[in-house]
């Protein structure tokens, strides 16, 4: 039964390879892999099934040399010493030498030693029970002679027939036992030895069969992964093409083993991330179009209007053409160092200059910065910030660039007559700043990505205000680096409200 399970194994191994190898793409490494372990799973199992074998046949020799002959050796000086104890017995009645009596008890030592050593390497129920019979038996022996040399001694009549006749019936007694544990024994050892010679039989028409079974697989195996290696090669350099073409739509489907699936979901994590990459690239494009044609053709303008000689004659005419041709300048410079800080911060180098502070005043100095805009938009603007809220570990530049970033955005998207909200209070993350708004809201599935950069919520009625989509973005990274994290919550007509929170 053995050989056929060995074969059905085999064959239930190459149908699932061969299943398996010509829908599924394995990378290189995998199919070099397989035909690796093709070479060497047969030099492994015979390696394994031959020390399984070997320690088997090491564990019968042992146990023929270590119990099963050593049994037979301590039957037989059992046999002898007790022999030479009944001598030494007979001749003590005999004699009445007390030399004799000594040597009896001497020669007792060594049987009783002898028959423990025996039932401590015992390895079966009859031979237990052939030594406890042996030891019993004994034991009334050693009494009978016991007894009979204090009536010797007490020099009083006794029955001697009666004692003779009990010792010659135990002496048979355990002569025929200990007989009986040399013939147990050899037989043991005899099934032993033919069990040894089944099993060498059994190894040897198992591994014949197992050598072709291994043998075999590892053919077939090699044949169907070089046959399957340039197919998978053929889809990945295909869709690299197609990537490199610029299109990012592709998909690669590549199922089954864990490795592969993990390299297909990269693949079209890949796609995904350029096809990202690239709206983001075209949004920057567009969006950058549009804030720097706006300044840079004001600006063109209010140039042509100087070189055509307007406001000469009108001092405050130029000035106010001058005014706007700087405005849109420091805009200009603005955006352009609102890009740098992200590039920085997304890089990971942002220098903060942390100081415990409080941050009433920065909030004082971003509303009061604010408060011009706020009154032409006819806003009003309320501060809730308790004079006890304790100090923080804060870059105070930094937390100020982002407090402008929130405030100004709420400033740019409620309408007039609106209301602006800043709060800041003690919670048990740590130092909780709010700016809440009565503006258009922003919808539930775009609260995670106005944090990203050139990133704008599209609401109808407000499509006219533009920005750079960077402000959100900076907060993001400017809160992050001081251990605290910020996020939004809204409601669509109801206002929005952007929450940070500052270890305290």
């Amino acid at each position: 039964m053995r050989p056929l399970k060995h074969k059905g194994l085999g064959k239930s191994i190459l149908f699932g390879l061969h299943c398996e190898l010509f829908p599924m793409r394995l990378n290189i490494f995998s199919r070099i892999l397989i035909g690796c372990l093709a070479i060497f799973i047969p030099a492994a199992a015979f390696g394994v099934y031959t020390f399984s074998q070997l320690a088997a046949f090491r564990g019968v020799t042992s146990g023929i040399v270590q119990v099963d002959n050593r049994m037979i050796g301590l039957g037989q000086k059992i046999a002898d010493s007790f022999l030479d104890q009944t001598r030494y017995e007979r001749k003590y009645f005999i004699t009445r030498d007390e030399d004799l009596l000594d040597q009896f008890r001497v020669t007792e030592e060594d049987v009783n030693g002898q028959i423990k050593e025996a039932v401590s390497i015992a390895d079966d129920t009859r031979k237990r029970e052939l030594l406890t019979r042996i030891s019993r038996n004994y034991e009334l022996y050693k009494s009978a002679v016991t007894e009979e040399a204090g009536l010797v001694k007490s020099k009083k009549p006794y029955a001697q027939g009666k004692y003779e006749e009990t010792k010659g019936r135990l002496l048979d007694l355990i002569l025929t036992d200990l007989r009986d544990l040399k013939v147990h024994t050899e037989q043991v050892t005899y099934e032993k030895i033919n069990k040894l010679g089944e099993a060498g039989a059994d190894t040897y028409r198992i591994a014949i069969i197992m050598a072709a079974v291994f043998m075999g697989l590892g053919i077939i195996t090699s044949i169907l992964i070089t046959r399957s290696v340039t197919h998978p090669l053929s889809i990945m350099r295909r869709k690299t093409r197609q990537v490199a073409k610029g299109e990012f739509d592709c998909s690669l489907e590549l199922p089954s083993p864990p490795e592969i699936r993990e390299l297909a979901r990269d693949f079209n994590t890949m796609c995904a991330r350029l096809k990202e990459t690239d709206k983001i690239k075209s949004d920057f494009f567009s969006l950058m179009a549009h804030e720097l044609r706006m300044p840079l053709a004001s600006i063109k303008e209010g140039i042509n209007l100087l070189l055509d000689g307007i406001g000469e004659e009108q001092r405050e005419k130029r000035r106010e053409v001058l005014a706007i041709v700087y405005e849109e300048c420091n805009n200009l410079i603005t955006l352009v160092n609102s890009l740098l800080d992200l590039s920085r911060m997304e890089a990971g180098v942002i220098d903060l200059h942390l100081e415990e502070g409080d941050i009433r005043p920065l909030i004082d100095k971003v509303v009061s910065g604010m408060q011009p805009l706020a009154i032409a938009r006819k806003l009003k603007v309320d501060m809730d910030v308790p004079q006890d809220l304790p100090r923080v570990k804060m870059d105070g530049q930094k937390i100020t660039q982002a407090l402008g970033n929130l405030v100004g955005n709420a400033v740019k998207f409620t309408p007039e007559g609106g209301r602006i909200k800043i709060s800041a209070q003690l919670a048990e993350q740590g130092l909780r700043v709010s700016v809440a708004d009565t503006g258009p809201g922003i919808p539930r599935e775009e609260l995670q990505a106005i944090f990203d950069k050139f990133q704008q919520v599209a609401i109808t009625s407000y499509n006219k205000i533009k920005g750079t989509g960077l402000g959100l973005a900076i907060v993001k990274h400017i809160i992050s680096a001081h251990g605290g994290k910020v996020w939004a919550e809204s409601e669509i007509g109801k206002g929005s409200v952007f929450i940070f929170v500052l270890p305290a």
